[in-house]
């Protein structure tokens, strides 16, 4: 019997590797004919090559929308062999690697829940890559992809609790491209405080943290040392000024500042949104380390995830490219009718429909525009409800703190 099913499993991997080829290739034409820009690819371009002339990196003013850059100098240090490219060539290469990354990130997601066979992320990459965060994601050409992979390597190369003299790198170096993921290894840093206040063992989870932190810290020094006044103009000014980014309301914007920022016709929701976000920020964290003690990885690592897309100042749609684990780890508990329903929302590409552009329209929305500018975060906010009210599930192997 195992040979046969052996046999039927390599009969169907060409028919699930050949429909995601087709699906990538549709992909690809569809993005050809859209004539994308490829805006912030070109952004991280213009950052290389300021940082090759010695420019003023936080000065920058790229594309015809004169955008800003917004990362960490160690991010432009990266971006440094773009301007080598031509144009052309470097899109076509940032489409082809993304697409690649999208099945890395649909790989480790699998692992992530649990079912890790390589016929199935075949079979989930081809549809993923028309999710709208996905697609714009490669629109845009932007980094999310990368940062998910490095995340879900790190955190899924050893079991809840493991750890190695690599356990940390994927998350420290995540975060010196971009802030955001730096919540991770502060989901690291709560659960093993949690353990050592229970009575238990914290240690590998403070030495992961630790590890992300060396990492980050190198990182930023490295980026210091190369670019010494880039790194204090970001480090003392630029990544305090969210602005930097958009306009909070703008509809792509799906982070609780967003949000509240067109519920409440304001540009600037201020204290309202700080404290709505420490509490998410204590809730997700808690759900997280919680998960983690009880060897629910999969759910740590999601709660996790969705907790920093909330809790930054702006989470743009292509952000939200964790939408991906989140509909598989939901599928894989059992909540299918909530898997079907967050699959379609980030299917719909509801925030586009929204009124959006010049005069910032999103100040005025009303009525159903107005839901819908919030699908995203309001997806977010159900997930983390949903799975802070569920029972918990101790799989084999869960790592248990002793009273």
């Amino acid at each position: 019997m195992p040979v046969i099913a052996f046999s039927a499993a390599r009969r169907r991997m060409p028919v699930a590797a050949g429909v995601c080829l087709l699906s990538f290739t549709a992909f690809w034409a569809a993005q050809r004919t859209a004539r994308v820009s490829m805006i912030d690819l070109m952004v991280y371009r213009a950052e290389g090559a300021a940082v090759r002339a010695g420019g003023d990196l936080y000065a920058l003013r790229a594309t015809a929308a004169h955008l800003p850059a917004t990362y960490p100098p160690f991010a432009a240090l990266l971006f440094t062999p773009l301007p080598l490219l031509d144009t052309a060539v470097l899109r076509a290469l940032a489409t082809a690697g993304n697409l690649a990354l999208l099945l890395a990130f649909v790989r480790l997601s699998l692992k992530l829940v649990g079912h890790a066979r390589v016929e199935t992320v075949w079979w989930v990459a081809a549809p993923a890559v028309w999710c709208e965060p996905v697609w714009t994601t490669l629109r845009y050409g932007q980094v999310n992809l990368l940062l998910a992979v490095l995340v879900l390597w790190d955190l899924t190369r050893r079991p809840a609790g493991g750890y190695d003299r690599w356990s940390g790198l994927g998350l420290g170096l995540a975060a010196a491209v971009k802030l955001t993921p730096a919540l991770f290894p502060v989901f690291l840093l709560a659960t093993g405080v949690t353990a050592r206040l229970r009575g238990g063992d914290g240690g590998p989870w403070l030495r992961h943290a630790r590890g992300a932190a060396v990492t980050f810290a190198g990182a930023t020094l490295l980026a210091a040392a190369v670019l010494p006044y880039d790194s204090w103009r970001f480090w003392t000014d630029a990544v305090f000024l969210a602005s930097r980014a958009g306009h909070a309301e703008d509809t792509a914007n799906q982070a609780l500042r967003g949000v509240l920022a067109r519920f409440l016709h304001t540009p600037d929701p201020g204290a309202l949104w700080a404290v709505c976000a420490a509490l998410t920020a204590a809730v997700g964290l808690t759900l997280a380390a919680r998960a983690e003690l009880r060897g629910r990885r999969a759910l740590a690592v999601c709660g996790c995830a969705v907790t920093a897309l909330l809790i930054s100042p702006v989470s743009w749609t292509h952000h939200w490219v964790w939408c991906v684990p989140v509909v598989l780890f939901l599928w894989t508990r059992g909540h299918r009718v909530a898997a079907l329903g967050t699959l379609l929302v980030f299917c719909s590409y509801a925030p586009w429909w929204v009124h959006h552009g010049t005069g910032r329209p999103e100040l005025r929305l009303k009525g159903a525009e107005l839901a819908l500018s919030a699908l995203y975060g309001g997806a977010g906010a159900l997930f983390l409800a949903l799975t802070r009210t569920s029972s918990p599930r101790a799989g084999s192997g869960a790592v248990r703190v002793t009273p």
